[in-house]
C-alpha cells in the first residue's frame, strides 16, 4: 500500500498559534537571528531594519496563504482600518493565539496614521538584548509582518515598533501612505462593478 499524499499546506487549517512551534524554539531561533545582525550591524536601527525586512516577507506570504485557505480574498475590499482589525485579531490569533491589545486612530484629523498596542510581544519576552542595546525593539519583525500584511493587500504603508514612554509596551505605528485611500477607493469601485455585472447577467 503506498502512503497517503501530504495535505497540501493552503489545505491544511490556519495555525490557533497554541501548538505549532514550541516557544523554545522559536526563542532559540530567533536569538540566533538577532545575534546574526547585531554582528553585522553598525548600530540599533540596522538590527530593527534586519528584523523588519524579515517580517515583511512574512506578511506577503502569510496574507497570500490566507487568502488561498479562505477562498474569499479577491472578494474583500480593502480598507486601512478593516486590514487593521484584521491583523489585530485573525492574523494575531493565528500566530499567537491571541488579538493585538489595542488599536486607535491618531487624533489629528486628517491623519492617516494608526496606533496598535501589545504589552509583551513574544519577541521580546525571551529576547536576550545586551545593556548596550537596551533601546532595541525586537518586535520590529512584528512591525514587518503588518507592513506586509498591509502592503500586500495594496495598501502602502509605513510601520515601526516603537517604545513607550517607561519601556513596558510596544507601540506599532502604522502610516498609510498617500497611495492606500486611492488603491481602496479602486477596489470599492471594482467590487462594485463586478457585483453590477453579476446583477445585470
Amino acid at each position: 500500500m503506498e502512503p497517503a499524499a501530504p495535505t497540501p499546506v493552503v489545505k491544511k487549517p490556519l495555525p490557533d498559534g497554541k501548538s505549532e512551534i514550541p516557544l523554545s524554539t522559536f526563542t532559540y531561533m530567533f536569538n540566533e537571528i538577532v545575534r546574526y545582525y547585531q554582528n553585522q550591524a553598525q548600530d540599533t536601527s540596522d538590527i530593527e531594519g534586519g528584523l523588519h525586512r524579515i517580517g515583511r516577507s512574512m506578511g506577503v506570504r502569510l496574507l497570500e496563504l490566507y487568502s488561498l485557505r479562505d477562498g474569499k480574498g479577491q472578494r474583500r475590499v480593502p480598507t486601512p482600518v478593516g486590514m487593521l482589525q484584521f491583523i489585530q485579531t485573525t492574523v494575531w490569533k493565528a500566530l499567537f493565539g491571541r488579538p493585538i491589545g489595542g488599536l486607535e486612530k491618531s487624533n489629528q484629523s486628517d491623519s492617516c496614521e494608526y496606533f496598535m498596542f501589545e504589552r509583551e510581544p513574544v519577541t521580546n519576552r525571551f529576547a536576550s538584548v545586551p545593556r548596550s542595546l537596551g533601546q532595541l525593539n525586537c518586535a520590529s519583525l512584528l512591525a514587518g509582518v503588518i507592513n506586509g500584511v498591509l502592503d500586500a493587500a495594496g495598501l502602502p504603508s509605513e510601520v515601526a515598533a516603537c517604545w513607550n514612554a517607561n519601556q513596558t509596551q510596544t507601540v506599532y505605528v502604522v502610516k498609510f501612505l498617500a497611495g492606500a485611500a486611492a488603491a481602496a477607493a479602486a477596489a470599492a469601485q471594482q467590487q462594485a462593478e463586478g457585483t453590477g455585472d453579476g446583477a445585470a447577467a
